[in-house]
């Protein structure tokens, strides 16, 4: 005969048992952050660092580069934390647009050196040809180059911005162009003469 007093011991109802606590959201990890905890950085880092750098990638597109931004992105997380407000939006959102902020700095910058170089070769171009450097490089900016640009041939602006934007030499250009290297110097002192007569300079 069944003991009764098995039969009277209470059922273990599954919704009586201790809950298991849920996981930290993002905004608790930042206000981890915020104090210090590098724990919670880390478990941030794993969970939001494909998507930042899935962002970066696509506006900066070099690999490289985005690898380089993402862990800026980080160390500014890391530092700003404490400025994340939670009642302004999720710390994704805040996150992300960090990332942005800091992808578009980068292209700005390397932009801005790609002009620079390519102001220099004109500067040399014409230091070579004739007298009329110190005009070139008071009139040349930016922006009137890459205008100017559009006026050449194509096998001249691809000559030219492997040379000047992408930073390859002569031969590096005529190989990935696959011609020779005397249609490049060609390519580049015709449009080289042509830039200068688009700017203006006598």
């Amino acid at each position: 005969m069944p003991d009764r007093r098995e039969s009277l011991e209470p059922m273990r109802l599954p919704w009586l048992r201790p809950a298991e606590p849920s996981p930290p959201t993002h905004e608790d990890l930042v206000r981890r952050v915020a104090l210090g905890d590098e724990a919670a950085f880390e478990e941030l880092y794993d969970a939001v660092s494909p998507q930042v750098f899935g962002l970066i990638r696509r506006v900066v597109r070099d690999p490289a580069q985005s690898e380089e931004v993402t862990q800026e992105v980080f160390v500014e997380v890391w530092q700003q934390a404490a400025r994340f407000d939670a009642d302004r939006g999720r710390a994704v959102s805040w996150i992300l647009v960090i990332a942005h902020r800091r992808a578009v700095d980068r292209i700005r910058a390397a932009q801005a050196s790609a002009d620079r170089d390519l102001r220099q070769g004109i500067k040399e171009f014409q230091e070579s040809y004739d007298d009329v450097q110190d005009i070139v490089e008071a009139k040349i900016e930016g922006e009137r180059v890459l205008k100017a640009l559009e006026s050449l041939t194509q096998a001249q602006q691809e000559a030219i911005r492997l040379a000047y934007y992408g930073g390859y030499t002569q031969q590096e250009v005529a190989n990935l162009l696959k011609v020779p290297v005397g249609t490049v110097k060609t390519r580049i002192r015709d449009g080289m003469i042509r830039l200068r007569d688009k700017l203006g300079v006598a």
